[in-house]
């Protein structure tokens, strides 16, 4: 009969959380590059076209970074007063921003010069956008509660929307009709304004809906049938066609939202908080598949259209930018002639490999025809060290070579499993000098309380008491390891009579509850 190798179980963590494909995407946004300014961090926004630089906004500048190296490659300090919501054009050679003072500004990326100023806002203005479908234009909303569409050729008002009591801190306009302007108010309004009228046609919220909270943020989905708001620690998603009507609520922040971003495909939305956390949602679900940890308050969030970096400002005028290393293979997969390799050679097409259901994996169907004949090769698996040993029939070096710190101990307790069933636990044990039983102990010491080994480490412990307690007193070390063994052992026993008492006691409680509930 042939040699049957050491199975290894695996064992799980207790309360192990197993990433799963949509986690897995999004930690890919690793390596931070954290950058220091001198005031909390207001907007960034990336350009649409290549290679997508992008804005960031900070006390009096606005600075124009490149996402290759993560250096300044324009500073525009042309302000009086703190500047607001830089916001690059489609093209990426304009940007606009607005100021603290009431002026909006549209300057030339390249030169930096003051292309046209806009300055018929009486107070600070939070947000200065480029229209998407038409360039030409802007949206404005300031602190003096109005809310102004702007032609930027003949610096004129197209449409002045003053249906809002308060601050008007966030707005855009839509990217599927061009006369379409979505608003977030103090007011607890979010309201949609129609450049042609210039009427309000819509208004979302209110005391009654949104519990009085201002409105930070607002985003209107591509394809403007619907509209996320936050408020407070609370995102709202509003139905546009069925007339403003909230069709959810979420509520998985700890404080108030302050930043929305869809992807590049608007199938996840981010929110940044002042709990310093980001949040990634699935917009078919509205779940949580993702969170993220920053080191201070988010006040700011963007993503790259190609989903390279995702960049962060922060209240204490950090800047983290996250990248994720797109692989060779990509290009490979997008199109396959670039690859050098035919997959088939039998007639048989090439396949379109594309964007999978789950984000980041690519799915292929088996390529060739019914008809082909496969031949495949088997490689005899190679035996490992210990199971050489275990062949032949070395238990005590067996178990010297799975008691290394990089074998994991999932492998070890296998094996040593493996010795109790073959009855030769004893054999390996026995023999040993201060030097060979150093790791023995170090290993019992170390998973003793793992729920996972600990019946297993409790057996061999007193295989190795019962063998070796004649030759304590002979080595300081070994003595010194036993009696950490015995003390970490005494202190679980401890903790475990403290968790029984604790598990009355909260019986007694819901019981009371429960009684009192009855």
């Amino acid at each position: 009969m042939d040699y049957q190798p050491v199975v290894v179980k695996t064992h799980p963590r207790p309360s192990s959380f197993k990433h799963g494909a949509e986690s897995r995407y999004w930690r890919q946004f690793k390596h931070p590059v954290f950058v220091k300014e001198y005031a909390p961090i207001t907007s960034v926004h990336f350009s649409p076209s290549k290679p997508h630089r992008y804005a960031v906004t900070a006390a009096t500048r606005v600075q124009i970074y490149a996402p290759r190296t993560q250096k300044i490659t324009r500073t525009i300090s042309r302000f009086k007063d703190v500047a607001r919501s830089g916001n690059i054009r489609q093209d990426g050679k304009l940007v606009v921003a607005g100021d603290d003072s009431g002026l909006v500004q549209v300057f030339d990326v390249n030169s930096r010069a003051i292309l046209r100023t806009l300055d018929s806002h009486k107070q600070p203005v939070h947000v200065a956008k480029f229209s998407t479908l038409s360039p030409t234009q802007i949206l404005s909303c300031s602190d003096d509660t109005t809310a102004k569409i702007w032609d930027v050729p003949s610096q004129s008002t197209i449409s002045t929307f003053t249906s809002h009591t308060d601050y008007v801190r966030s707005g855009q306009i839509s990217t599927s009709n061009p006369h379409l302007a979505l608003t977030g108010s103090y007011d607890s309004t979010v309201r949609l304004f129609d450049s042609r009228s210039g009427q309000c046609e819509m208004v979302m919220g209110g005391s009654s809906a949104l519990g009085s909270a201002p409105v930070e943020q607002v985003l209107m989905f591509p394809s403007g049938t619907a509209a996320l708001s936050s408020a407070g620690p609370i995102i709202r998603v509003w139905d546009l066609v069925a007339g403003g009507r909230c069709i959810r609520a979420l509520s998985n922040h700890q404080k108030t939202v302050t930043a929305l971003a869809f992807d590049a495909n608007a199938g996840r939305v981010l929110t940044g908080a002042l709990d310093q956390m980001v949040k990634v949602y699935d917009v078919s679900t509205y779940k949580v598949v993702h969170t993220m940890r920053y080191p201070a308050p988010i006040l700011c969030l963007a993503i790259s259209p190609d989903e390279t970096h995702l960049v962060a400002g922060m209240s204490d005028g950090t800047l983290s930018v996250r990248r994720r290393q797109t692989k060779a293979t990509d290009a490979t997969l997008a199109d396959p002639l670039r690859g050098g390799t035919f997959e088939s050679f039998l007639g048989a097409s090439l396949p379109s490999v594309g964007r999978g259901v789950v984000r980041g994996k690519a799915q292929s169907k088996p390529l060739g025809s019914v008809d082909e004949l496969r031949v495949e090769s088997r490689r005899t698996k190679r035996l490992r060290d210990f199971d050489k040993f275990l062949k032949s029939f070395k238990y005590s070096a067996a178990l010297d070579s799975v008691l290394r710190k990089q074998v994991p101990p999932t492998t070890t307790f296998s094996l040593i499993q493996e010795l109790i069933h073959r009855d030769g636990l004893r054999t390996a044990l026995s023999g040993r000098d201060d030097v060979l039983l150093e790791p023995v102990l170090r290993l019992l010491l170390k998973y003793v309380t793992d729920p996972r080994f600990g019946e297993m480490v409790c057996d061999v412990a007193g295989i190795v008491i019962d063998m070796y307690s004649p030759i304590l007193g002979q080595s300081p070390l070994i003595d010194s390891l036993f009696l950490r063994l015995r003390k970490k052992v005494a202190t679980e026993i401890q903790f475990q009579k403290d968790l029984v008492k604790t598990k009355a006691a909260l019986n007694m409680v819901f019981s009371a509850m429960s009684l009192a509930g009855t």
